[in-house]
């Protein structure tokens, strides 16, 4: 009698009712695996399917088989099963042939799983059960119709619920496989640590806390959820409160190449300045949260351009607006003005996402020689379609005007018949800027208040009297009085007092 020609893992046929399941291949018609994952998904679907053979076969060679270790020989594993006399040693043999077959293929599995879950976790910050992270993450970063319906407009029915249900009883599956069960039966103590990872230092080098913690949150939440219909709920509950994908998950982005190979990239590490941390400036940071925080909330906003002298915090107060204004839904996109072509491609992908997001644009200014401001003008106002309501455009400028003006532009003797039409073209794009707020330099007394605020708050022990002193001597030989000057001068002093000097 051959048992092992009954036995289910040699069946091909669907486990259950409804389902299309191919063993070796992950059957998701939504979700797909992250592109740092390398494949991983479809082998933790494998190694699901395997360990379930292993079980089977197990069962059939009897309650006294072990499980497997290193070393032991098949005749060691024969001797002493029960119903011996019943059973063929031929038919004992090919079972476990069969079963060290299935134990060698997944232990190399587990090898090339484990090596993939852990340099995720180790980039992404993740402790505890990483194989249940894993899969957390492939949910939080995969848009689909669904996972995109859901941000908008939470669950909403239909043809994108019922796929994401079947996808959700398959992923359920891999999800649930007792780590510490397979680790035990493959002797493979490696798979009791993906189960139980430990935390290292806790950063994640992809996204913030926040999201971490969201995600594992995620995961530890599917753990205890009994059905597909409950995953169901509960991711589309993550993607309305934290949003899905690159748009999602993170606050600043950058362009990069142009044209066919242009792609919006998020920025994974940015200064973590709030406006609190700004001194000085209250008129100009009170115009800049009043104009982001009515365009966060869906009221009307204009663009904004700030404009002034170096070093006077333009460019730190808008970094300071997405740090704080990133848990309402702003995100960030910055652009260089060689890249204004691709503006309109920018606009068209994001325009549909619920967020709000703000296309930032550093230092920006223009020579003579210089048409991409055209570009700008027609995008900010002045086209045909409609600026979306979910995008701004904020500027940092050194320059009033942003374009160069040369007094040659308002002689008449030059050879432009319309002169005035000449500056009025030049004027004309930092017209499109609403709300314009001027950053000056600071004087003597302003200076000084901010050099010993930073002092302060950065621990330096030094007398007043000679903290002003010399912050005075340092400002004459680095660019003048500043707040960037005074950042710079309180650096060097705690260096300086760090290292004992």
């Amino acid at each position: 009698m051959m048992y092992h020609d009954d036995l289910a893992w040699k069946n091909d046929e669907p486990r259950e009712a409804g389902s299309e399941y191919v063993p070796g291949r992950l059957n998701l018609a939504l979700y797909s695996d992250i592109p740092e994952g390398r494949g991983v998904l479809e082998k933790m679907d494998r190694l699901t399917e395997m360990f379930g053979d292993i079980l089977e076969l197990r069962a059939f060679l009897g309650p006294d088989a072990e499980p497997f270790t290193e070393g032991a020989g098949m005749q060691d594993r024969i001797v002493g099963l029960p119903d011996a006399e019943d059973r063929e040693a031929e038919d004992d043999e090919i079972l476990y042939e069969e079963y060290f077959s299935q134990i060698g293929e997944a232990r190399e599995l587990v090898l090339d799983i484990v090596r993939t879950l852990c340099d995720v976790a180790g980039s992404h910050g993740f402790s505890g059960n990483i194989w249940q992270d894993y899969i957390a993450l492939v949910l939080a970063e995969d848009e689909n119709a669904f996972s995109l319906a859901c941000e908008m407009r939470g669950r909403s029915g239909g043809g994108a619920d019922a796929m994401a249900r079947l996808d959700f009883g398959y992923l359920k599956r891999i999800f649930d496989l007792d780590l510490i069960e397979a680790a035990g039966e493959l002797n493979m103590e490696s798979l009791r640590l993906v189960a139980e990872y430990p935390p290292g230092q806790g950063k994640s080098k992809v996204y913030n806390v926040r999201i971490r913690d969201s995600i594992q949150a995620l995961a530890q939440d599917l753990a205890r959820t009994d059905s597909a219909e409950g995953w169901l709920d509960r991711v589309a509950g993550f993607y309305k409160q934290y949003g899905v994908g690159m748009f999602g998950l993170h606050k600043a982005f950058r362009i990069e190449g142009e044209g066919d190979s242009f792609r919006i990239v998020p920025i994974t590490k940015t200064e973590h300045v709030s406006l609190d941390s700004l001194v000085g400036y209250e008129s100009q940071k009170k115009r800049l949260t009043d104009n982001t925080e009515a365009f966060v909330t869906g009221r009307l906003a204009n663009n904004c351009l700030l404009y002034g002298d170096s070093g006077t915090g333009k460019s730190s107060s808008i970094k300071a607006i997405i740090n704080g204004y990133y848990p309402q839904g702003l995100r960030m996109i910055e652009i260089y003005k060689h890249q204004f072509r691709d503006l309109s491609k920018v606009i068209s992908r994001i325009k549909n996402r619920n967020y709000r997001f703000i296309i930032y644009m550093d230092d920006l200014s223009f020579e003579d020689f210089e048409i991409e401001y055209k570009y700008l003008k027609a995008i900010i106002e002045g086209g045909l379609e409609r600026r979306p309501d979910n995008v701004l455009i904020y500027a940092t400028s050194n320059r009033r005007h942003l374009i160069r003006e040369q007094y040659g532009d308002k002689e008449e003797i030059r050879e432009d018949m319309h002169t005035s039409d000449t500056v009025q073209e030049k004027m004309s794009l930092v017209a499109r800027f609403g709300v314009t707020i001027y950053y000056g330099r600071p004087g003597k007394t302003e200076f000084q208040d901010i050099v010993t605020q930073l002092a302060q708050r950065a621990g330096v022990t030094m007398p007043e009297e000679q903290l002003l002193l010399e912050a005075n001597k340092w400002e004459l030989s680095h660019g003048g009085m500043s707040g960037r000057t005074a950042v710079q001068f309180i650096t060097y002093l705690k260096g300086m007092q760090d290292m004992g000097r």
